[in-house]
């Protein structure tokens, strides 16, 4: 592996000009986009089943936590943006010039498996949209999503502006589908804003909340948002890092928030349906699309429902190919064909989840979701902890890097969301080992080494200074 630096990205790097409007609203619109394709990742298919566990459960009363992930991931982001804006690195840049070589491979395959992870849930979930729509097969549905291969690689050929706006378009798709449901459910707006009360009923509660939050902050989005604010091609002086760091937190705001918004009304819909009629356990995604229409009395819900699911799995796709990307040229500096990066990312997701469904049915797709956010869950702390460090080195942020008030923030955050993770890990871990009977020494030799391995790294990574460089 040389030295050499390459730009993120490549094909799009400071392919947008935002030099030619010197303020204004077309100064900022021309800043806008990055976060919109970070955050169909807070809306993908595997928020779904938590948000619809969530309210279908407990009515509103864990809204709360929706907002709480979301001012977590909007602190996150605005992290990843300032890496990218003021060094030209992106995460995995910083991570290869920062780490040693054996680390970075570790950390390489770690990020890897969480995109795969991701992608299984994005299959999982178009393939059910599809099957909720048109009535094919889940394994049909699974092998077609095979196909949006292609998609990509004609948007990355019209540029990085074509393609956010077709992600922006599949989120209006989502978000409008999802406004019209709630007019359709006609939640109670007192008990709705009781929901924003921190408080959690009991220890199930706490459960989903931790499922909740776990599935809110994608790894992958840390990596991806640091590549994709250096499509922006700015000015280089004082003044100028600070108005594109600015614009690209209005961005970010903007872009999450909407994303709260779907989440949210994913887990209100649910409320204002499920927990309002006493279906107190409805979690699966296909339940809940059954029971819409005589919920509702009308057929265009759950036709909506799934033409939401369909447009975030797909969105989602589309940015965890880039991430993938991402990923592999930053950690390893090797570039492949984009055909081929996305058919590699696309078959280590398709082969589980085929294998899946043929060996043990259609009825095994929740319990596979699960297991995919406990993937994600165990990746998540490997980029925030580098990440926090990165932004708080003076030598290379120079004025730039965060103050202690934002340090102090960011390590509590990571504090909690790690806490959370590590906790829903263990949960599941002693689930298999329990249901795993005499087999259980099976998982002690093979599961059970992976997990403190994977602890003992996070630890290395916090208390490592990043000073060194390693090329």
């Amino acid at each position: 592996m040389s030295g050499i630096h390459h730009e993120s990205l490549q094909e799009v790097h400071a392919s947008v000009d935002t030099t030619a409007h010197k303020k204004g609203w077309r100064r900022l619109l021309a800043f806008m986009g990055p976060a919109y394709l970070v955050s169909v990742g807070y809306m993908d298919p595997g928020n779904w089943a938590t948000d619809i566990a969530g309210g279908s459960a407990f009515g509103y009363r864990l809204i709360w936590v929706l907002l709480m992930s979301n001012i977590m991931a909007l602190l996150l982001q605005s992290l990843s943006a300032r890496l990218g804006l003021v060094r030209q690195l992106d995460l995995a840049q910083a991570s290869r010039l920062s780490y040693p070589r054996g680390i970075n491979f570790v950390l390489y395959l770690l990020a890897e498996i969480a995109i795969a992870a991701c992608d299984l849930a994005e299959i999982l979930g178009m393939a059910i949209g599809l099957q909720l729509l048109t009535g094919l097969p889940l394994l049909w549905g699974v092998t077609l999503t095979v196909l949006d291969t292609f998609i990509i690689l004609l948007l990355q050929r019209f540029g990085i502006r074509k393609m956010e706006a077709f992600i922006i378009a599949l989120i209006a798709i989502i978000g409008g589908a999802f406004l019209i449901e709630m007019v359709l459910a006609k939640p109670d707006l007192g008990e709705l804003a009781l929901g924003f009360i921190p408080t959690l009923p009991n220890e199930a509660a706490l459960y989903i909340a931790i499922g909740i939050i776990g599935a809110t902050v994608m790894p992958h989005n840390l990596y991806l948002h640091s590549a994709l604010v250096q499509t922006r091609r700015y000015g280089r002086g004082e003044r100028e890092l600070r108005q594109a760091l600015k614009y690209n937190f209005i961005d970010s705001a903007i872009a999450l928030n909407l994303a709260f918004f779907v989440n949210a009304a994913i887990l209100v819909l649910a409320a204002a349906t499920f927990y309002r009629n006493g279906m107190y356990e409805i979690a699966e995604i296909q339940d809940a699309h059954a029971l819409l229409e005589r919920l509702l009395g009308s057929r265009l819900s759950p036709i909506l429902f799934a033409v939401a699911l369909i447009a975030a799995g797909q969105s989602s796709t589309i940015t965890g190919t880039l991430a993938g990307q991402i990923v592999m040229e930053g950690y390893l500096h090797i570039r492949l064909a984009p055909w081929l990066r996305r058919l590699i990312t696309r078959l280590l997701a398709v082969i589980p989840a085929f294998l899946m469904i043929l060996i043990f049915g259609e009825e095994e797709t929740g319990p596979l979701l699960i297991f995919s956010q406990v993937l994600l869950s165990l990746q998540l702390g490997f980029a925030i902890i580098p990440l926090i460090h990165f932004v708080s080195d003076r030598k290379t942020m120079g004025e730039f890097a965060i103050g202690t008030p934002l340090r102090v923030a960011s390590w509590v955050i990571t504090a909690i969301i790690v806490g959370l993770n590590v906790q829903l890990v263990y949960n599941e871990v002693g689930g298999w080992i329990e249901a795993a009977g005499e087999r259980a020494w099976l998982l002690w030799v093979t599961v059970v080494p992976v997990v403190v391995a994977a602890l003992l790294l996070l630890v290395y990574l916090t208390i490592r200074p990043t000073g060194r460089t390693h090329v």
